[in-house]
């Protein structure tokens, strides 16, 4: 089924919102019929009315109430997948509820993975609500819906070549370049840590690097994509290696970004950069090793003490180089710490920001799109606990304490010279189903970033 809004038309049935124990809107004439359904308007309750004839005159659908409206993001993508077949136009919705995003959630909901079992949604459709912008909200939906699937296919169908392949396919359809350093050609082009993590799989690593646009400000985007990680020779048991297929979630979040920005005409008037280092973490006899010290771009040593932190290695080559051209801002994102899941569970990743201005507008932008995202500091006592004694860095403090920010700080010392410097650690993944949100794969960030774009880069 295409990504699309019903054209306007008499014949689309309504829907009229209604919060919970509010009154029913005199217009849908429902008279004691939903009293008899039991509807009180509870969040995602569907009441559907007849017509005279036997037919559908419209529905009433449940927004629960308004004071708990945060709870439950994107509650109208319930509507979408509980409607009866047709086209169907939303009516006045009351304060507290955003047009936008009921339309962005009626899209949400129509989301499927359907590439091994399954078909598409059945043919329900919205017409796009007054003073929404359809081709914008469409540009939206297509980004997380293309960051979607790329987290849900399995690393036997999405190894570093069939990202390569993916990014390749993007970057046609907006009219970006692309030039792509595979195997040992990395060390030819002083990306050691990207090959040291690479080379021991099946396919070879390499760096994905898509430029759009030849003036403005720049922005550079850098995304993980550890297509699978075993944990290397630090082999992560079997629990923790099941949902590794998402560990290129940073990868594929920045691709949906840039099809958000270049679908949004948000690109236009900017110099846009994306950075992927595509690798899989897998056991060999040339894989890299518990105490090895790897050399950098940037010049500095590191050791490794734990070849499952492996994500911050191909990110420090791929930030220093993105660096080198001095872009006035610089985002990572990844999945990169269990210590954020820990912190601030799967619904919220932390980002990291110096510039307090920049923090502000993303933590801004989160909340107005439902994409929430919270600041975490670049805690500066910490910077002994990547200090190790026989290196520049230690990839892997022990301990465990403070993971996530020691990650990040990890990642500033390669990020020096970027105007700013934001890190998002995401999760990438949806473990429960929620409404626009199936259980898999999940963009986290990308439209925050895109709705706080005009002030990060004014």
């Amino acid at each position: 089924m295409p990504l699309e809004f019903a054209p306007s038309s008499d014949q689309a049935l309504p829907i009229w919102p209604v919060a919970k124990d509010a009154g029913i809107p005199p217009e849908a004439a429902a008279g004691d019929w939903p009293a008899a359904c039991g509807f009180t308007g509870k969040a995602g309750e569907i009441c559907l009315l007849p017509a005279a004839d036997g037919g559908l005159s419209g529905a009433l659908f449940g927004l629960g109430d308004p004071a708990r409206a945060r709870r439950e993001r994107f509650a109208f993508a319930r509507a979408a997948t509980s409607l009866p077949k047709g086209d169907w136009h939303l009516m006045d919705l009351p304060d507290g509820f955003n047009a936008e995003e009921a339309a962005l959630g009626w899209l949400l909901g129509q989301y499927r993975f359907t590439r091994y079992k399954g078909s598409p949604p059945k043919e329900t459709r919205l017409t796009c609500p007054e003073n929404v912008d359809a081709d914008r909200i469409l540009a939206i939906a297509a980004g997380e819906f293309l960051t979607r699937d790329l987290i849900n296919t399995p690393a036997s169908d999405m190894g570093p070549k069939q990202l390569e392949a993916a990014a390749r396919k993007l970057a046609n359809e907006i009219g970006a370049s692309v030039e792509v350093t595979t195997g040992d050609a990395l060390l030819k082009s002083n990306l050691p840590m990207i090959h040291a993590v690479g080379r021991a799989a099946e396919q070879a690593p390499r760096l994905i690097d898509i430029r759009l646009g030849e003036s403005g400000p720049m922005l550079t985007l850098v995304g993980k994509g550890v297509c699978f990680d075993t944990g290397g020779l630090d082999i992560k048991p079997p629990a923790s290696m099941g949902l590794m297929k998402k560990d290129m979630g940073g990868a594929a979040t920045v691709l949906g970004l840039l099809k958000m920005l270049a679908g949004t005409g948000a690109a236009q008037g900017l110099r846009l950069r994306v950075l992927i280092p595509a690798v899989e973490n897998s056991i060999a006899g040339n894989a890299f090793r518990p105490g090895d010290v790897l050399g950098s771009r940037k010049g500095l040593s590191v050791e490794v003490n734990n070849t499952d932190a492996e994500g911050r290695l191909v990110l420090a080559d791929a930030l220093t180089l993105g660096a080198e051209e001095n872009p006035d801002l610089m985002i990572s994102m990844a999945t990169l710490t269990g210590a954020a899941r820990v912190a601030l569970g799967p619904d919220i990743p932390p980002f990291y920001c110096d510039d307090d201005a920049t923090a502000q507008a993303i933590s801004a932008a989160s909340m107005t799109t439902g994409d929430p995202l919270w600041r975490m500091p670049f805690w500066e006592p910490y910077e002994t606990m990547i200090e190790p004694a026989i290196a520049d860095l230690d990839n892997a403090p022990s301990g465990g304490m403070a993971g996530s920010i020691t990650a990040a700080l990890f990642l500033r010392r390669f990020a020096e010279g970027a105007g700013r410097y934001v890190h998002m650690d995401i999760y990438g993944w949806q473990p429960t189903a929620a409404p626009g949100r199936p259980r898999g794969g999940v963009g986290q960030g990308a439209r925050a970033i895109l709705a706080a774009l005009p002030d990060l880069l004014k």
